[in-house]
């Protein structure tokens, strides 16, 4: 049998204890952890289901535990919940680094830490288990792994985007204003670095694997400037 279309038994034992049940049938996941460089099946499928069954089932989760709270507020701890970063950030909390299948060009060019690629299979295992087991058995798998981060969020979270914008007004100071500084890597794994400043008053950089991650992490330092800039004053 093609070693791609087997897990080892060092893979298998991660991927169990990730999922929580033995498994019936290695091919779906073989696929959700198989990045396109690889050369044979990848996960981009899986993931446009997962991505979905994801979005569903914390939508419900936050409808049910936050009853009061208006749209706009859900929609909020939403688009948080949800986020790549996240994803890719239980992703590596729980092993899935170590199981991806990655082309030699992918994986010399840092895509095991790629918070796109991680991201992304993160969303595919759910797709993965939705297809298996059902919707009930991916919401278990998906609170079980989400859960601590659903219980802890007393209060909606502001984008960093959003609270430097109206840190800005606050001040009376114009919007920040946001540019690309540098696209650099393969078109599979890029990296870009964003500055972000308030007119004549600070100005912070960050860099992240898209544009949209660049532009919040650098938000996030400059605000976070600012914020110390306040408290000396």
């Amino acid at each position: 049998m093609a070693r791609d279309t087997i897990l080892s038994d060092k893979e298998r034992g991660t991927l169990e204890l990730l999922l929580g049940w033995p498994l019936g049938t290695d091919d779906i996941y073989i696929e959700a952890l198989t990045h396109g460089s690889y050369g044979s099946k990848s996960y981009e499928r899986l993931e446009f289901l997962g991505d979905r069954v994801l979005g569903l089932v914390i939508a419900d989760a936050l409808f049910s535990r936050f009853s009061e709270e208006p749209e706009g507020k859900l929609s909020s701890r939403l688009n948080a919940l949800v986020s790549g970063e996240l994803c890719a950030e239980i992703a590596r909390e729980n092993g899935v680094a170590t199981l991806m299948r990655l082309g030699k060009q992918a994986r010399d060019d840092g895509g095991h830490d790629s918070d796109n690629i991680l991201g992304d299979v993160m969303e595919a295992l759910i797709g993965a288990v939705y297809r298996e087991r059902g919707l009930e058995e991916a919401r278990a798998f998906i609170l079980r792994l989400w859960g601590e981060r659903l219980e802890k969020q007393l209060s909606a979270p502001k984008h960093p985007k959003s609270a430097l914008q109206e840190w800005a007004a606050a001040h009376q100071r114009r919007s920040p204003n946001y540019q690309v500084v540098s696209r650099d890597g393969p078109h599979h794994a890029p990296r870009f670095t964003v500055s972000v400043a308030i007119h004549k008053l600070a100005e912070a950089s960050a860099s992240g694997s898209s544009k949209q991650e660049a532009e919040t992490e650098a938000a996030r330092a400059l605000l976070a400037q600012l914020i110390e800039m306040d408290l000396k004053k």
